[in-house]
């Protein structure tokens, strides 16, 4: 069994309400982002792949496309803009592209990340 993982930046706007870090938080500030999408099988014993990247590329391009540089309040299926749900709305997103094992969303200069595994049950 094989996983590949690839990864897509963008940069965008928020801001929480309700946490301990208070008025910073709610106030609206930004973050630079980095997903990761991870995909798990065998690869096809004709083309030696788990799966085409290409074709991967191309649907990160469109999640990323949707979030980089905007105020991710505004996107409604996101619900309240945290790691968790950018990581589940991200996965919603592309599990049409192939088995996926996770997707990890890193706030790398906050030294944070959160990884969703999918729906569970």
């Amino acid at each position: 069994m094989w996983e590949l993982t690839k990864a897509f930046r963008f940069e965008a706007a928020h801001a929480l309400s309700g946490t301990t870090f208070g008025s910073a938080s709610e106030e609206i500030h930004g973050h630079s982002f980095r997903a990761e999408v991870t995909v798990r099988g065998i690869p096809d014993p004709k083309t030696g792949m788990v799966i085409d990247l290409g074709l991967l590329e191309r649907a990160m391009a469109e999640v990323q496309k949707t979030l980089d540089h905007k105020f991710l309040n505004k996107i409604e299926a996101i619900g309240v803009p945290t790691l968790e749900n950018l990581s589940r709305f991200i996965w919603e997103r592309l599990q049409h592209a192939g088995r996926l094992s996770r997707v990890s969303v890193h706030r790398d200069s906050c030294n944070e990340s959160c990884t969703y595994f999918g729906p569970q049950g």
